[in-house]
């Protein structure tokens, strides 16, 4: 007998109809569908081997089609690209890599045309170290811009003041001999840290956001957030009783520590307040990305009672971690943090791929990794409670590229080679006519190359195929918006096998929707007396079916139950 355990469930309705479109509301948001542009490398339209803002409108329509609602665009901003643009230089400007302002607003024109709403990246808690704040700041300790970055004099013995790491390696605090004081940094030496124990930091920081809004952009995917406020105190941080290895590689001490003064500060939920209050002004919607040691609690909190961010995704299911349990453990955990909000609960994203790690196909699917498995993890993503975040490539079951040191681009690569290869084989481009060089991404020389088997994968050979996992996730996700349960309802699960995960979704006035999903390679059978209550709602494309209390699924199958109207 399988055990629900329930998550704010509802008792379901046995006299409405199976199915519905979500109606529209002000948190329209939360049965959204995220898709992430990599600027870099989703199609250069100069040559030059970059991705660019004009090669991003080029495909709207093809972004359109999958039946997304938001594309979010990481950073494209002026940068000198030590971290290929989360170091920001002018937060207010194109760098001229990708184009100038007036692609971005013709951009934004026909993504509003198309009915899609632009979220653009904001890399708040640190800058360039070429940004004119800390070029000024750096001068003396007296100028205006002087407190602006986390500036800290050196112990007695000329050490840094405490044991605080950076995440790209060594210590998270750089000499400066102008000022003879350390600068704080938890990324690349270049990238230092602003204060925002100042208020001029947080009102600059709102004064950017409030010109992008301006100009029309519908929300922000907030970088690395949970660095924002560091503790006045500086105090050290402890080891970790385990090593954190969720956001950061085995081979890097970063996870030895446990980060408790170094980021998640707790002045940072009264600076999303403001956040929020200034989001409201525009309708305009946050996600922010957790990588705390703590997660799945910081993005409840961050979330939390309608008054700061709206969303929040983790590295949870970004970890190499694949089991139908594990996938579980993460929402359950968040659900259960997420019912202690006063006002209403908090929303989460779930991504299982994106810029920063390998992509889902190798990480998960492992060397023999079909299209069959891509489509299944897709439909799993779909049906968890919370926003979607898919990562460009996914829809068409790119495999993380292997690449050799002499092409690596990324800092964490070069760092860490050869125990990680760090995020270049998830970054390279877009594959999109296997009948051109490097796949119709650029007539130059790509910034990194076109591996042969994305080529194979390319989307002009996908659109002839109607079985293609680019037509799976078009029908997917437009299958996915016709079911209301699946969208906005509440989630409980089931015991079940490995490695199946079986979950139940409920919407108040609606029959609940039963999803059961097999994520392994072999086909598997078993005992599942509640299917018995359900009828098969089909329509979505998976293989899977049930019978005489019982579920049988095929490999990398699906079964898909709509509560009987009694």
């Amino acid at each position: 007998m399988s055990d629900p355990r329930s998550l704010n469930q509802h008792p379901p309705s046995s006299s409405l109809p199976q199915t519905s479109e979500p109606a529209k509301s002000a948190d329209w948001w939360r049965e959204a569908v995220i898709y992430q542009v990599y600027p870099r490398s989703f199609l250069d339209t100069n040559g030059d081997g970059v991705g660019d803002l004009p090669g991003i409108t080029a495909k709207l329509d093809y972004i359109a089609a999958l039946g997304v609602d938001i594309v979010w665009i990481s950073p494209f901003f002026t940068s000198p690209m030590r971290d290929f643009g989360y170091d920001v230089a002018d937060y207010c400007d194109v760098d001229p890599l990708f184009g100038n302002l007036a692609d971005f607003d013709a951009l934004l024109a026909r993504a509003h045309a198309l009915g899609l709403k632009i979220m653009i990246d904001q890399v708040l808690s640190h800058s360039s170290d070429q940004h004119p704040w800390f070029v000024e700041s750096r001068q003396s300790r007296d100028n205006p811009k002087a407190d602006w970055y986390v500036w800290v004099d050196p112990q007695p013995d000329g050490t840094p003041p405490n044991n605080w790491l950076s995440l790209f390696g060594g210590s998270a605090w750089q000499w400066d001999s102008r000022r003879r004081q350390y600068y704080f940094h938890n990324f690349l030496t270049s990238m230092p840290d602003m204060n925002f124990h100042q208020p001029e930091v947080q009102q600059a920081h709102l004064d950017n956001m409030r010109f992008w809004l301006d100009r029309g952009v519908d929300g922000f995917r907030l970088d690395a957030c949970i660095f924002n406020f560091h503790d006045k105190e500086l105090r050290n941080n402890p080891p970790a009783a385990t090593q954190n290895t969720v956001s950061v590689a085995e081979c890097n001490p970063y996870g030895m520590q446990a980060h408790l003064y170094d980021n998640t500060r707790p002045e940072n939920l009264t600076f999303f307040q403001n956040v929020r209050s200034l989001l409201n002004q525009y309708d305009a919607v946050a996600i922010g990305e957790v990588g705390s040691d703590e997660a799945l609690s910081v993005m409840a909190q961050y979330t939390a009672d309608g008054d700061k961010l709206q969303m929040a995704y983790s590295f949870n299911l970004l970890t190499n971690e694949k089991s139908a349990r594990h996938i579980r453990t993460q929402v359950e955990q968040f659900e259960a943090y997420a019912r202690q909000a006063k006002v209403s609960g908090g929303w989460a994203s779930w991504s299982v791929g994106n810029h920063d790690v390998n992509r889902v196909m190798t990480r998960w699917g492992g060397e023999d990794a079909t299209p069959a498995f891509a489509n299944v993890i897709l439909a799993m993503q779909l049906s968890l409670k919370g926003t979607p975040c898919l990562y460009q490539g996914d829809e068409l079951a790119l495999t993380e590229a292997d690449l050799p040191y002499e092409v690596l681009q990324d800092p964490v690569g070069l760092t860490f080679w050869p125990e990680s290869k760090g995020r270049d084989g998830c970054r390279t481009p877009m594959p999109w006519d296997a009948s051109l060089p490097h796949a119709g991404f650029t007539e130059g020389a790509p910034w990194l190359p076109v591996p042969s088997e994305h080529a194979q994968s390319a989307v002009s050979l996908q659109e002839q195929a109607p079985l293609s996992s680019l037509h799976f996730a078009r029908k997917m996700i437009a299958w996915r918006k016709t079911v209301a349960q699946l969208s906005a309802g509440d989630i409980l699960f089931y015991d079940a096998p490995e490695p199946v995960l079986a979950l139940r979704r409920d919407l108040p006035g609606m029959p609940a929707v039963l999803v059961v999903l097999n994520l392994g390679a072999e086909e598997i059978a078993f005992d599942f007396p509640e299917s018995l209550a359900y009828d098969d709602l089909e329509g979505h494309g998976l293989p899977g079916r049930a019978a005489q209390g019982g579920v049988v699924l095929p490999a990398y199958g699906a079964w898909f139950g709509i509560q009987k109207v009694l």
